[in-house]
């Protein structure tokens, strides 16, 4: 039997890939060789991510060289917003307040979850500031509304940055 995470799918082991290993979310391997939107855009787990991405008109940034650190909310964290709030967010005259609440997921810099330290403030590509909050090996973010997010998949290495995969859509 094959050692777990040996081989990344594509016949490359990880030894080949230097340190990052890919992994998985929402049913696809991200690997460190594509930029964080084409793994998002793979994710079963990130449509409404990568949805309102596009709809912010954000891609090009966020395929730029980075290097970006990027908390991505699954799907199912967009669900926990009060009902219509998506698809009031993704209309064009709503752009500027998804931009806002997207670039709030965004800090410059490639941070690993190793690398996130307990109360630390980390200043968001809009401008506005998270904290992070660790217990063991847990990461957590508090938002500046008091809201918390826990990152569930950490360290998902792209070739221009890191995204942690998290519970809740934070809000500036």
């Amino acid at each position: 039997m094959k050692a777990k995470g040996t081989d990344n799918g594509m016949g490359m082991s990880n030894a080949s890939m230097g340190k990052a290993k890919g992994v998985m979310v929402g049913g696809a391997l991200m690997t460190p060789d594509k930029d964080i939107v084409d793994n998002a855009v793979g994710s079963n787990d990130h449509t409404t991510l990568v949805a309102a991405v596009k709809a912010a008109g954000l891609v090009e940034t966020l395929k730029g060289a980075g290097p970006f650190t990027v908390f991505a909310p699954t799907n199912a964290a967009f669900d926990k917003l009060p009902a219509g709030t998506v698809a009031t967010l993704v209309k064009p005259e709503n752009k500027q307040t998804l931009t806002s609440i997207l670039t709030y997921h965004v800090v410059p810099g490639r941070l690993t979850a190793a690398e996130l330290k307990n109360g630390q403030v980390l200043t968001t590509v809009n401008g506005e500031k998270l904290t992070v909050m660790k217990k063991g090996n847990s990461v957590m973010l508090k938002d500046a509304k008091g809201g918390m997010s826990t990152v569930t998949i950490p360290n998902v290495i792209s070739s221009n940055g890191v995204t942690h995969v998290i519970d809740t859509v934070l809000m500036p």
